[in-house]
């Protein structure tokens, strides 16, 4: 199949991208693995909609409610007869439910635009004429003249301590799929994903310690801000934060994981029925066929691109997680207006 546009990914960046050049009047494809939550169909959206940021704020919304029913209702006048309870497997339900939706719609705005939708894996596999040439995992074999690469990011593991299993150690899809809440839950890194994570589950019961290898506390952030937030997420919230740590040694058992940490020269063992792994995200660009084509990947794993996301190839075009910059959803879609 030949078309004027083929989008590898269909996150944020990727379906934004892939739906302005239909706009364009280009004959437009977009190619992407992504499966839903049983893994038994495709689901557009990437990681934000589909185990990122839309369906942690769903969490975080429903946590919030209980939090504020537990300790600010009752100064509204609103009080409850008996004790309040909370469903952590119907909290789960709704977030699935608004995911779905959002993923819904996005197939619909594809079928609206005329775009081709492929599911599959996509590598490049070599040029013919002005054509770049690629082949999906499903046997199918796309040529296109723009090839605009969007596949994203993934967890970045502890390769060297532990493996990620989804049943006691978590990475950001586990912790979003937490049908009962754990007593104690430790979260490893104190970025955006780990306080995410960890402020759910604390105000849902759990108790929550945060280790951070940083010695500063969001240190990218403005660091009046980020002495007020500690302040906030220790003191008001309740989460227990260690920073400056060195971890040592983690083992995951049956019923919990166990934590052998040391913090200014203090060694510490922790138990923990969960542990999140949070310590960031790497671009996802194995399997993309980079190799085949000569298409060139920075030291760090991304790939390099211009001030106006140009790759070194002609007519090729990265945007989104793949590419320098902060990993944020609106950034990708604001790449891929502009490509």
């Amino acid at each position: 199949q030949s078309f004027d546009v083929a989008v590898i990914g269909a996150g944020p960046g990727g379906y934004i991208a892939a739906i302005r050049a239909a706009q364009l009047g280009f004959k437009t494809v977009c190619i992407d693995a992504g499966k839903n939550k049983t893994g038994d169909a495709p689901a557009l959206g990437g990681t934000c909609l589909n185990v990122g940021c839309i369906p942690s704020k769903a969490l975080l919304q429903s946590s919030e409610h209980f939090h504020a029913a537990q300790h600010d209702f009752a100064e509204h006048g609103i009080s409850f007869s008996g004790s309040l309870k909370f469903d952590a497997a119907k909290m789960i339900e709704r977030k699935d439910a608004i995911v779905n939706k959002l993923t819904g719609g996005i197939k619909f705005l594809f079928q609206k635009n005329k775009i081709e939708s492929v599911f599959g894996r996509a590598s490049f596999a070599g040029k013919q004429g002005d054509d770049w040439l690629l082949n999906v995992d499903n046997g199918a074999q796309i040529a296109a003249k723009h090839v605009i690469i969007a596949t994203g990011s993934a967890p970045r593991g502890l390769p060297n301590l532990v493996k990620i299993s989804n049943v006691n150690v978590l990475d950001n899809e586990g912790a979003l799929n937490l049908t009962a809440v754990p007593k104690k839950l430790g979260v490893i890194g104190a970025g955006v994903i780990g306080l995410e994570m960890g402020s759910v589950w604390q105000r849902l019961g759990a108790d929550v310690h945060i280790l951070e290898a940083a010695p500063a506390f969001l240190p990218a952030a403005d660091q009046q801000i980020a002495k007020e937030a500690f302040k906030y997420f220790t003191k008001e919230q309740g989460l227990a934060i260690d920073l400056g740590v060195k971890l040592n040694q983690i083992t995951e058992y049956k019923d919990g994981v166990s934590v052998a940490y040391e913090v200014a020269g203090k060694q510490h063992t922790a138990q923990f029925d969960k542990l999140i792994v949070a310590i960031g995200r790497v671009p996802v660009t194995q399997g993309l066929g980079a190799e085949n084509v000569g298409l060139a990947i920075d030291e760090r794993g991304f790939i390099a691109v211009d001030d106006e996301c140009r790759t070194n190839l002609p007519n090729v075009w990265a945007i989104g997680d793949v590419v320098r910059g902060p990993m944020l959803a609106h950034k990708a879609s604001e790449e891929g207006v502009a490509v």
